[in-house]
């Protein structure tokens, strides 16, 4: 606590110093300027729900350019802890990319919170970490949208917007250092070629020479090297139909894995001290097609997306100085997915939309484990074929019975199968056995997800809702298991019942919103470890139960000062979860779900009238996260702790200078924590670190 109050005098300090301010009007949803835009304007731009913002129902939280920009979101484990109940542990590589949504999520195999980037859906974790650069916007959409978007929203969705060209041509540049030698530069053209075709080019490199030492070799543990690309075609038609390409690359190496072996009787993480080499490489391409019809009554949008990608891992999976186990994996996955949503386009109580998507992954994995001390080496191979059809209906009727009062209803139904092929190879001392050589039955699965709620607008600013949705993830084999009946895992289902608030107030300059939600859900997969203890599974758990609230609050305040408070609680538990006779979990808090979140941001800019400085601007964020446990016995926990950031930005025209602090009075924590092989390992979240971003538009 006394960090967070000298974060506030320090903030109040550089607020107080006698430069001539102008009132200057607040807003919430503009890019880098200062518009005058009312708050509740904002709208969820999510392909299947156009809405404004309160007259959704549903919890969700929208960050523009300017708050990404100014927290320096740069991906999307940073949005952790600034948007309510949304928690993403920082850890091990790009491949590890667990999301967390109010206590809905899942560690290996298929996520349990949605991930579209421009309407392309991402199916897999290892996708799910990219270098953010010119994105117009995020939205996380709390809660199942199964009805909608199917598979994998169990816990929400998260809707990323890159920038389309505009009307004028536009040049940007950005440079940016840091301690722990961090670099990154970017460089982003808008044109047009004509009056109805526009295109954007964008490239981003990013290096980091790591924050943590491996002791073994005294090198840096987590060093990466990151270089991606975009380009964007938008193409008018005619005044009905357009045309957009969407084409995104990109390539990352990177050192992984800093975990140190946890001392039970120092009750600390030893240095981090392993001998194999280890790291994470990978190659990542997506390409989205998108036709878009607009009809005096019907809108149609026709999305055909692409995704590949490949990776190699190398992990010295013992993480200690001797030769115990060396495990790695490549994996190639090609997917392909289409998509028709129909929209209605006319105005009128009622409002419809629905679709049809159809998807075919393909995974082709293989797994190399090297025992040292046992002289043996195993080869493993995964070929496996996930394919999926889905029709979805949901129509919205206002005035319904009364005035004001709006119902909402939507269902989805889901057909999937999946296919493995599987081969197991052993050489020991020199003689190679073949354990395996299967390709299993079919898996199927037929899911229908509904929807209902209502909405009623006590005022023009106020409107309140409840809503009840299921939502669903998918089952399928596991890739690794050593016992028949760990082979495959079943889907899980989940029942939602939310109830919330949501209110604009003092002219428009307070936006407010509180949820309540309980949720059902049975079949939870939970991750465990595979006997051996090399290599994880997931197993299904009987019953579990999450309830909890969010509130959040944007403000404008006087003197050009800007507030904005997310907190969200989570009480996660599971209701029957029972292994076997010495292990019973139940009444136990769910792993890797902390109870609270918090996030309070204070901005305020200065317009100054001077030669060199146009405008000021100081943003200061205070991140909390509560308790939360990293197992099912709950004997091993992270404590509450807070993290601190603060940045200066001086303005010119259209050059920027922007000093950073990130957790900035050094708090210890643990990021990650897991057991193996008989012993505890540990992850420490990142120390303080400062820089300077330059940036300039032409």
């Amino acid at each position: 606590m006394y960090r967070l109050i000298i974060f506030i005098i320090l903030f109040s300090w550089a607020f107080g110093h006698p430069i001539h301010a102008q009132q200057m009007h607040f807003i919430l949803n503009d890019s880098t300027g200062v518009p005058e835009i009312v708050l509740d304007e904002i709208t969820i731009r999510a392909p299947k729900e156009r809405i404004e913002l309160k007259s959704l129902t549903g919890a969700a939280t929208v960050l523009t350019a300017r708050t990404l920009k100014e927290n320096r979101i740069e991906s999307i484990k940073d949005i952790s802890a600034i948007t309510p109940n949304l928690f993403m542990p920082d850890y091990g590589s790009k491949l590890t990319s667990p999301v967390y949504i109010r206590g809905i999520g899942s560690r290996i195999n298929s996520p349990s919170v949605g991930l579209y980037v421009d309407q392309i859906p991402y199916f897999e974790k290892s996708a799910f970490d990219f270098d953010f650069f010119d994105i117009e916007r995020v939205e996380v959409l709390r809660g199942p949208q199964g009805s909608l978007y199917g598979r994998n929203s169990m816990g929400g969705i998260i809707n990323i917007i890159t920038r389309a060209p505009g009307e004028k041509p536009e040049t940007s540049f950005r440079l940016s250092a840091a301690t722990y030698g961090e670099y990154a530069a970017g460089l982003s053209h808008y044109n047009k070629i004509s009056k109805d075709l526009g295109y954007s080019l964008s490239f981003n490199y990013r290096h980091t020479d790591g924050f943590f030492t491996n002791t073994y070799n005294n090198e840096q543990v987590d060093y990466m090297d990151a270089l991606g690309m975009r380009n964007r075609l938008s193409w008018q038609i005619n005044e009905r139909w357009q045309l957009s390409n969407i084409l995104s690359y990109e390539y990352s190496k990177q050192g992984g894995y800093p975990y140190a072996v946890y001392n039970d009787s120092l009750e600390k993480a030893e240095l981090i001290n392993y001998n194999q080499p280890s790291g994470y490489e990978r190659n990542l391409l997506s390409n989205g097609l998108i036709l878009n019809y607009k009809g005096p009554r019907i809108e149609m949008i026709s999305t055909t997306s692409y995704q590949a990608l490949v990776d190699f891992q190398e992990i010295d999976q013992d993480f200690t100085a001797d030769s115990l186990y060396l495990v790695t994996q490549k994996q190639q996955q090609h997917m392909l997915s289409q998509e028709f949503v129909f929209k209605s386009a006319y105005a009128g109580n009622y409002q419809w939309v629905a679709g049809v998507f159809g998807f075919t992954q393909l995974l082709d994995k293989s797994v190399d484990v090297d025992v040292y001390a046992q002289k043996l080496r195993m080869f493993k191979s995964y070929d496996e074929i996930n394919s999926g059809f889905a029709l979805f209906h949901q129509s919205m009727l206002d005035n319904f019975l009364i005035n004001g009062l709006t119902l909402t209803a939507g269902i989805r139904i889901d057909f999937e199968q999946s296919k493995l092929s599987y081969t197991y190879d052993m050489l020991r001392n020199g003689q190679n056995n073949s354990i395996a050589d299967t390709t299993y039955p079919l898996l199927n699965y037929n899911e229908v997800s509904p929807k209902i709620a209502l909405s009623y607008a006590l005022t023009n600013q106020t409107s309140v809702y409840a809503l009840a949705a299921k939502g669903f993830k998918t089952g399928g084999f596991n890739s690794t298991f050593e016992r028949p009946e760990d082979l495959t895992f079943l889907p899980e289902q989940s029942w939602n019942y939310e109830l919330g608030i949501k209110t604009s107030l003092f002219e428009q300059r307070t936006f407010a919103e509180l949820s309540l939600f309980y949720i059902d859900w049975t079949n939870q997969q939970i991750y465990q470890t595979v006997p051996s203890g090399r290599g994880s599974m997931l197993k299904n758990a009987g019953h579990s139960l999450s309830k909890g609230f969010e509130v959040s609050v944007k403000s404008s305040l006087p003197l050009n000062f800007e507030v904005f408070v997310a907190y969200g609680y989570t009480h996660a538990s599971f209701l029957s979860h029972i292994v076997d006779s010495t292990k019973n979990y139940n009444g136990n808090f769910l792993p890797y779900v902390p109870r609270h979140t918090l996030a309070l941001q204070l901005n305020k800019t200065i317009k100054v009238n001077t030669r060199f400085i146009d405008r000021i601007r100081i943003t200061g964020l205070w991140k909390s996260t509560g308790e939360l446990f990293w197992n099912e016995q709950n004997n091993f926990s992270q404590q509450a702790y807070n993290l601190i950031d603060l940045n200066i930005a001086f303005t010119k025209n259209n050059f920027e200078i922007r000093l950073f602090g990130e957790n900035i009075f050094g708090e210890e924590y643990t990021s990650f924590y897991f057991e193996a092989l008989g012993n505890r390992y540990m992850q420490s979240g990142k120390p303080a670190q400062f820089g300077i971003d330059l940036s300039l538009k032409i």
